[in-house]
């Protein structure tokens, strides 16, 4: 699937003439891409550490997963939301960008992963599951998003 039309588009969209022209705007919503990554960061870190239970021991694993899905979620959409906006703004270099890519597919990996394995799993009540499962869950968590964010950072200088 060639998604080279939707980033022409978005390189001369609205968006992108509002990022290109007000830095001012832009350094805002670069803060809240950045508050929303260390909230998801944060989130993931303090759910999978809990699984493994390292931190937060004597809180119920079950009231931190629910406490950091809730927030991951928001996060979520603050990157997201964000991410479409700086990303107009240069558009068709992060269309040539391989780390772009690579940090794209890691973080659908992560989204469809979170929504569609550790959360249905983690719907059950956690001193049913095998802690074998939790710990592999977590650690597979831990990289996938380990992943997206080294890929991120890698942006910058590739």
């Amino acid at each position: 699937m060639d998604f080279y039309p939707f980033f022409d588009w978005l390189d001369t969209s609205p968006l992108a003439t509002i990022s290109k022209a007000y830095g001012g705007v832009f350094a805002v919503v670069q803060m809240l891409h950045l508050l929303g990554m260390s909230m998801l960061g944060g989130m993931v870190i303090l759910g999978d550490l809990r699984l493994m239970n390292i931190l937060m021991r004597e809180t119920p694993s079950e009231v931190i997963i629910e406490n950091t899905q809730k927030w991951f979620g928001v996060a979520l959409v603050m990157v997201v939301i964000s991410g479409i906006f700086m990303s107009s703004a240069v558009s068709l270099k992060l269309y040539y960008n391989e780390m772009f890519w690579a940090k794209m597919s890691a973080l659908a990996v992560g989204v469809l992963f979170f929504y569609f394995i550790r959360r249905p799993l983690l719907k059950f009540p956690h001193s049913q599951l095998n802690p074998w499962t939790l710990r592999t869950v977590a650690i597979s968590s831990l990289l996938i998003w380990f992943t997206v964010a080294a890929s991120g950072r890698w942006i910058g200088f590739s």
